[in-house]
Protein backbone atom coordinates (compact mmCIF):
# COMPACT_ATOMS: atom_id res chain seq x y z
CA UNK A 1 0.00 0.00 0.00
CA UNK A 2 1.46 3.54 -0.99
CA UNK A 3 1.70 6.08 2.23
CA UNK A 4 1.70 9.30 0.04
CA UNK A 5 2.88 12.02 2.83
CA UNK A 6 4.27 15.67 1.38
CA UNK A 7 6.84 17.81 3.87
CA UNK A 8 5.09 20.56 5.89
CA UNK A 9 7.10 23.34 7.59
CA UNK A 10 4.18 24.52 10.24
CA UNK A 11 2.66 27.38 10.31
CA UNK A 12 4.35 30.64 10.40
CA UNK A 13 7.31 29.15 8.38
CA UNK A 14 5.48 27.59 5.77
CA UNK A 15 4.57 29.43 2.25
CA UNK A 16 1.88 26.48 2.09
CA UNK A 17 -0.89 25.79 4.15
CA UNK A 18 -1.74 22.44 5.52
CA UNK A 19 -5.30 23.19 4.34
CA UNK A 20 -4.08 23.40 0.88
CA UNK A 21 -2.18 20.27 1.79
CA UNK A 22 -4.94 18.52 2.39
CA UNK A 23 -6.71 19.15 -1.07
CA UNK A 24 -4.09 16.74 -2.51
CA UNK A 25 -6.04 14.12 -3.13
CA UNK A 26 -3.61 11.04 -2.88
CA UNK A 27 -1.83 12.79 0.57
CA UNK A 28 -2.89 11.29 3.48
CA UNK A 29 -0.13 12.78 5.84
CA UNK A 30 2.45 15.33 6.37
CA UNK A 31 6.49 15.01 7.18
CA UNK A 32 7.52 18.09 9.97
CA UNK A 33 9.48 18.77 12.60
CA UNK A 34 9.50 21.63 15.04
CA UNK A 35 11.14 24.28 13.39
CA UNK A 36 13.23 26.84 15.47
CA UNK A 37 14.33 23.93 17.59
CA UNK A 38 18.05 23.87 17.61
CA UNK A 39 20.16 21.17 17.02
CA UNK A 40 21.12 19.79 20.62
CA UNK A 41 17.77 20.87 22.17
CA UNK A 42 15.49 18.40 23.99
CA UNK A 43 12.15 18.92 22.27
CA UNK A 44 9.26 19.89 24.51
CA UNK A 45 6.37 17.58 24.34
CA UNK A 46 3.97 20.41 24.51
CA UNK A 47 5.27 21.40 21.37
CA UNK A 48 5.12 18.35 19.48
CA UNK A 49 2.05 17.60 20.53
CA UNK A 50 0.71 21.53 19.53
CA UNK A 51 2.12 20.37 15.98
CA UNK A 52 0.43 17.01 15.99
CA UNK A 53 -3.09 18.58 16.94
CA UNK A 54 -2.73 20.73 14.10
CA UNK A 55 -1.94 18.26 11.48
CA UNK A 56 -4.84 15.97 13.04
CA UNK A 57 -7.23 18.60 12.85
CA UNK A 58 -6.66 19.29 9.20
CA UNK A 59 -7.52 15.64 9.01
CA UNK A 60 -4.00 14.48 7.88
CA UNK A 61 -1.34 11.95 9.94
CA UNK A 62 2.20 13.52 11.03
CA UNK A 63 3.75 10.55 9.35
CA UNK A 64 6.66 11.15 10.41
CA UNK A 65 9.58 13.02 11.51
CA UNK A 66 12.12 15.06 9.37
CA UNK A 67 14.29 15.98 11.32
CA UNK A 68 15.85 16.04 14.66
CA UNK A 69 18.78 17.60 13.82
CA UNK A 70 22.01 16.43 15.31
CA UNK A 71 24.07 18.47 17.21
CA UNK A 72 27.75 19.55 15.24
CA UNK A 73 29.57 18.03 18.75
CA UNK A 74 28.02 14.77 17.44
CA UNK A 75 29.38 14.98 14.08
CA UNK A 76 32.71 16.00 15.02
CA UNK A 77 33.08 13.73 18.17
CA UNK A 78 33.77 16.42 20.55
CA UNK A 79 34.09 15.74 24.59
CA UNK A 80 30.38 17.24 24.65
CA UNK A 81 29.35 14.65 22.20
CA UNK A 82 27.60 12.06 25.18
CA UNK A 83 25.91 15.11 26.65
CA UNK A 84 24.00 15.77 22.93
CA UNK A 85 23.27 12.36 22.42
CA UNK A 86 21.61 12.49 26.03
CA UNK A 87 19.60 14.90 25.21
CA UNK A 88 19.10 13.15 21.20
CA UNK A 89 18.01 10.18 23.30
CA UNK A 90 15.36 12.50 25.62
CA UNK A 91 13.73 13.77 22.60
CA UNK A 92 13.38 10.29 20.97
CA UNK A 93 11.79 8.80 24.42
CA UNK A 94 9.51 11.42 24.25
CA UNK A 95 8.35 10.90 20.34
CA UNK A 96 8.42 7.22 20.85
CA UNK A 97 6.11 7.64 24.34
CA UNK A 98 3.64 9.75 21.58
CA UNK A 99 3.16 6.91 19.00
CA UNK A 100 6.02 8.44 16.77
CA UNK A 101 8.02 6.05 14.96
CA UNK A 102 10.01 7.57 12.04
CA UNK A 103 12.87 9.91 11.64
CA UNK A 104 14.78 10.99 8.98
CA UNK A 105 18.02 12.68 9.68
CA UNK A 106 21.06 13.39 8.02
CA UNK A 107 24.76 13.40 8.84
CA UNK A 108 26.23 15.92 6.93
CA UNK A 109 29.09 18.32 8.35
CA UNK A 110 27.76 22.22 7.88
CA UNK A 111 25.00 22.02 5.00
CA UNK A 112 21.79 19.53 4.49
CA UNK A 113 21.86 20.58 0.86
CA UNK A 114 23.69 22.47 -1.73
CA UNK A 115 22.87 24.46 -4.80
CA UNK A 116 24.42 27.25 -7.13
CA UNK A 117 20.49 28.22 -8.15
CA UNK A 118 17.49 28.42 -6.64
CA UNK A 119 15.05 29.32 -9.41
CA UNK A 120 17.20 28.69 -12.74
CA UNK A 121 14.72 28.88 -15.58
CA UNK A 122 13.71 26.19 -17.17
CA UNK A 123 12.66 25.80 -21.21
CA UNK A 124 8.82 25.13 -20.09
CA UNK A 125 8.99 28.69 -18.11
CA UNK A 126 9.77 27.35 -15.05
CA UNK A 127 12.25 27.80 -12.39
CA UNK A 128 14.38 24.83 -10.47
CA UNK A 129 16.87 24.23 -8.12
CA UNK A 130 20.09 23.91 -9.88
CA UNK A 131 23.70 22.60 -9.73
CA UNK A 132 26.58 23.68 -10.77
CA UNK A 133 29.82 22.53 -9.44
CA UNK A 134 31.97 25.46 -12.19
CA UNK A 135 29.68 27.73 -10.24
CA UNK A 136 30.16 26.06 -6.69
CA UNK A 137 33.76 26.86 -6.90
CA UNK A 138 33.22 29.92 -7.72
CA UNK A 139 31.57 30.62 -4.70
CA UNK A 140 33.65 32.34 -1.49
CA UNK A 141 32.44 30.31 1.23
CA UNK A 142 32.10 33.23 3.68
CA UNK A 143 29.40 35.13 1.59
CA UNK A 144 27.84 31.59 0.81
CA UNK A 145 24.83 32.15 3.26
CA UNK A 146 24.27 35.76 2.41
CA UNK A 147 24.21 34.52 -1.55
CA UNK A 148 21.95 31.68 -0.98
CA UNK A 149 19.46 33.94 1.60
CA UNK A 150 19.36 36.30 -1.86
CA UNK A 151 18.19 33.60 -4.27
CA UNK A 152 15.48 32.40 -1.86
CA UNK A 153 12.71 35.41 -1.97
CA UNK A 154 13.27 36.18 1.58
CA UNK A 155 12.39 32.60 2.81
CA UNK A 156 14.23 30.59 5.44
CA UNK A 157 15.96 27.74 3.80
CA UNK A 158 15.39 24.12 5.86
CA UNK A 159 19.22 23.02 6.92
CA UNK A 160 20.84 26.99 6.36
CA UNK A 161 19.02 28.16 9.48
CA UNK A 162 20.24 31.48 10.27
CA UNK A 163 21.49 31.31 13.99
CA UNK A 164 23.73 28.76 12.59
CA UNK A 165 25.19 29.89 9.21
CA UNK A 166 25.81 33.16 10.94
CA UNK A 167 28.53 31.52 12.45
CA UNK A 168 29.86 29.53 9.34
CA UNK A 169 33.73 30.18 9.66
CA UNK A 170 33.50 28.49 13.02
CA UNK A 171 31.43 25.32 12.12
CA UNK A 172 33.93 25.01 9.06
CA UNK A 173 37.08 25.84 11.63
CA UNK A 174 35.33 22.49 13.59
CA UNK A 175 35.57 20.04 11.01
CA UNK A 176 38.71 21.04 9.80
CA UNK A 177 40.09 17.67 10.99
CA UNK A 178 37.45 16.03 10.76
CA UNK A 179 37.94 13.59 7.68
CA UNK A 180 35.45 10.79 6.16
CA UNK A 181 36.73 7.73 8.85
CA UNK A 182 36.05 9.84 11.33
CA UNK A 183 32.58 11.36 10.21
CA UNK A 184 31.49 7.76 9.74
CA UNK A 185 32.72 6.52 12.83
CA UNK A 186 30.72 9.02 14.86
CA UNK A 187 28.09 8.23 13.42
CA UNK A 188 28.39 4.73 13.77
CA UNK A 189 28.99 5.99 18.21
CA UNK A 190 25.99 7.89 17.79
CA UNK A 191 24.01 4.99 16.42
CA UNK A 192 24.93 2.74 18.86
CA UNK A 193 24.27 5.53 21.42
CA UNK A 194 20.61 5.80 20.59
CA UNK A 195 20.11 2.09 19.72
CA UNK A 196 18.48 0.92 22.85
CA UNK A 197 15.32 3.35 22.88
CA UNK A 198 14.67 3.10 19.31
CA UNK A 199 14.14 -0.24 19.68
CA UNK A 200 12.33 -0.27 23.47
CA UNK A 201 9.77 2.45 21.20
CA UNK A 202 10.48 0.88 17.39
CA UNK A 203 11.71 4.36 16.78
CA UNK A 204 13.27 3.99 12.95
CA UNK A 205 15.84 5.64 12.24
CA UNK A 206 16.04 6.36 8.38
CA UNK A 207 19.60 8.47 7.15
CA UNK A 208 19.44 10.93 4.21
CA UNK A 209 22.23 10.32 2.00
CA UNK A 210 24.17 13.38 0.95
CA UNK A 211 23.01 15.95 -1.18
CA UNK A 212 24.88 16.05 -3.35
CA UNK A 213 26.71 12.78 -3.62
CA UNK A 214 30.02 14.39 -3.44
CA UNK A 215 32.06 16.33 -0.91
CA UNK A 216 31.23 19.87 -1.85
CA UNK A 217 33.79 22.63 -0.40
CA UNK A 218 36.41 20.15 0.94
CA UNK A 219 33.67 19.05 3.52
CA UNK A 220 33.59 14.75 4.13
CA UNK A 221 30.58 12.98 2.35
CA UNK A 222 30.05 9.54 3.86
CA UNK A 223 26.35 8.52 2.45
CA UNK A 224 26.95 9.17 -1.21
CA UNK A 225 26.26 5.40 -2.99
CA UNK A 226 25.67 1.90 -2.43
CA UNK A 227 29.12 0.12 -0.97
CA UNK A 228 29.23 3.53 1.65
CA UNK A 229 25.60 2.63 2.84
CA UNK A 230 25.53 -1.00 2.95
CA UNK A 231 29.21 -0.42 5.65
CA UNK A 232 26.47 1.38 7.49
CA UNK A 233 24.15 -0.99 7.87
CA UNK A 234 26.69 -3.52 8.44
CA UNK A 235 28.43 -1.46 11.45
CA UNK A 236 24.85 -1.13 13.30
CA UNK A 237 23.36 -4.64 11.81
CA UNK A 238 19.49 -4.02 13.40
CA UNK A 239 16.40 -2.99 11.96
CA UNK A 240 16.10 0.24 13.13
CA UNK A 241 18.89 1.29 11.09
CA UNK A 242 18.12 2.36 7.75
CA UNK A 243 17.66 4.49 4.98
CA UNK A 244 15.58 7.26 3.56
CA UNK A 245 15.63 6.99 -0.36
CA UNK A 246 16.51 10.36 -1.74
CA UNK A 247 16.13 9.77 -5.75
CA UNK A 248 17.65 12.86 -6.32
CA UNK A 249 20.39 12.53 -3.74
CA UNK A 250 21.56 9.70 -5.03
CA UNK A 251 20.53 10.16 -8.56
CA UNK A 252 22.93 13.37 -8.51
CA UNK A 253 25.91 10.28 -8.89
CA UNK A 254 24.96 8.76 -12.74
CA UNK A 255 26.87 6.18 -11.42
CA UNK A 256 24.62 5.09 -8.89
CA UNK A 257 22.00 2.39 -9.91
CA UNK A 258 19.10 3.87 -7.75
CA UNK A 259 17.00 0.48 -8.89
CA UNK A 260 19.53 -1.79 -7.63
CA UNK A 261 19.44 -0.04 -4.62
CA UNK A 262 16.31 -0.68 -3.78
CA UNK A 263 16.28 -3.92 -4.04
CA UNK A 264 19.65 -4.61 -2.21
CA UNK A 265 18.44 -2.55 0.75
CA UNK A 266 14.36 -3.54 0.79
CA UNK A 267 14.43 -4.50 4.37
CA UNK A 268 15.75 -0.97 5.26
CA UNK A 269 14.42 1.26 3.48
CA UNK A 270 11.66 3.24 5.89
CA UNK A 271 11.32 5.87 4.01
CA UNK A 272 11.46 7.46 0.36
CA UNK A 273 11.83 10.69 -1.00
CA UNK A 274 11.15 11.00 -5.02
CA UNK A 275 11.79 13.39 -7.44
CA UNK A 276 13.44 13.63 -10.87
CA UNK A 277 16.62 15.58 -12.04
CA UNK A 278 18.36 16.37 -15.42
CA UNK A 279 22.12 15.88 -16.18
CA UNK A 280 23.77 18.92 -17.57
CA UNK A 281 27.15 17.87 -17.40
CA UNK A 282 29.80 16.22 -14.77
CA UNK A 283 28.35 17.18 -11.54
CA UNK A 284 25.60 19.49 -13.53
CA UNK A 285 21.80 18.93 -13.00
CA UNK A 286 18.81 20.91 -12.19
CA UNK A 287 15.70 19.31 -10.73
CA UNK A 288 12.68 19.12 -13.36
CA UNK A 289 9.18 17.62 -13.28
CA UNK A 290 8.52 14.31 -11.67
CA UNK A 291 7.36 12.27 -14.67
CA UNK A 292 9.90 9.99 -16.19
CA UNK A 293 10.15 12.17 -19.77
CA UNK A 294 11.33 14.92 -18.43
CA UNK A 295 14.86 13.67 -16.34
CA UNK A 296 17.39 12.01 -16.26
CA UNK A 297 15.69 8.97 -13.70
CA UNK A 298 13.30 6.18 -14.48
CA UNK A 299 10.93 7.04 -11.86
CA UNK A 300 8.62 4.30 -12.99
CA UNK A 301 11.59 1.63 -13.01
CA UNK A 302 11.93 3.04 -9.13
CA UNK A 303 7.94 3.17 -8.01
CA UNK A 304 8.00 -0.26 -9.79
CA UNK A 305 10.85 -1.82 -7.56
CA UNK A 306 9.31 0.16 -4.51
CA UNK A 307 6.04 -1.99 -5.12
CA UNK A 308 7.61 -5.40 -5.86
CA UNK A 309 9.47 -4.97 -2.94
CA UNK A 310 6.35 -4.48 -0.80
CA UNK A 311 8.11 -1.08 0.10
CA UNK A 312 4.99 -0.09 3.13
CA UNK A 313 6.77 3.26 4.47
CA UNK A 314 5.91 6.55 3.86
CA UNK A 315 6.63 8.34 0.68
CA UNK A 316 6.58 11.98 -0.53
CA UNK A 317 7.04 14.26 -3.44
CA UNK A 318 10.73 15.57 -2.98
CA UNK A 319 10.72 19.56 -4.40
CA UNK A 320 9.33 20.81 -7.39
CA UNK A 321 9.48 23.26 -9.85
CA UNK A 322 8.02 26.89 -9.28
CA UNK A 323 5.03 26.85 -11.83
CA UNK A 324 1.93 29.05 -12.59
CA UNK A 325 3.60 32.36 -11.10
CA UNK A 326 3.67 30.37 -7.59
CA UNK A 327 6.50 32.25 -5.01
CA UNK A 328 6.73 29.57 -2.47
CA UNK A 329 9.74 28.32 0.03
CA UNK A 330 12.24 27.24 -2.61
CA UNK A 331 11.49 23.33 -4.04
CA UNK A 332 8.70 23.55 -1.70
CA UNK A 333 5.60 24.85 -3.80
CA UNK A 334 2.12 23.32 -3.59
CA UNK A 335 1.65 22.74 -7.14
CA UNK A 336 4.58 20.70 -8.69
CA UNK A 337 4.71 18.50 -5.62
CA UNK A 338 0.81 18.16 -5.88
CA UNK A 339 1.49 17.29 -9.43
CA UNK A 340 4.21 14.34 -8.56
CA UNK A 341 1.81 13.05 -5.56
CA UNK A 342 -0.52 12.15 -8.58
CA UNK A 343 2.21 10.92 -10.90
CA UNK A 344 3.34 8.51 -8.44
CA UNK A 345 0.09 7.74 -6.93
CA UNK A 346 -1.35 7.01 -10.63
CA UNK A 347 1.94 4.94 -11.00
CA UNK A 348 1.66 2.72 -8.19
CA UNK A 349 -2.40 2.09 -8.89
CA UNK A 350 -1.16 1.44 -12.73
CA UNK A 351 1.05 -1.46 -11.54
CA UNK A 352 -1.01 -3.03 -8.64
CA UNK A 353 -4.00 -2.99 -11.27
CA UNK A 354 -1.84 -4.94 -13.86
CA UNK A 355 -0.33 -7.63 -11.55
CA UNK A 356 -4.04 -7.89 -10.34
CA UNK A 357 -4.74 -9.05 -13.81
Amino acid sequence: MLHMTMRYFGSGFDSVSIKSIRQVPCVEGVISTLYGTMPGEVWKQEDYLKLRKEIEDAGLKLSGIESVNIHDDIKIGSGRRDEYIDNYVKTLEMLGKNDQHLICYNFMPVFDWTRSDLKKPRADGSTVLSYDQREVDKIDVDDLFSSMQQKSDGFVMPGWEPERMEHLKELFEMYKDVDEEKLFQNLVYFLRAIQPVCEKYDIKMAIHPDDPAWPVFGLPRIITGKKKIQRLLDAVDAPFNGLTLCTGSLGSNPENNLIDMIHAFASRIHFAHVRNIIFQGDKQFDETAHITSQGSLDIYGIIKALHDEGFDGPIRPDHGRMIWDEIALPGYGLYDRALGAMYMTGLWEAIDKAEAK
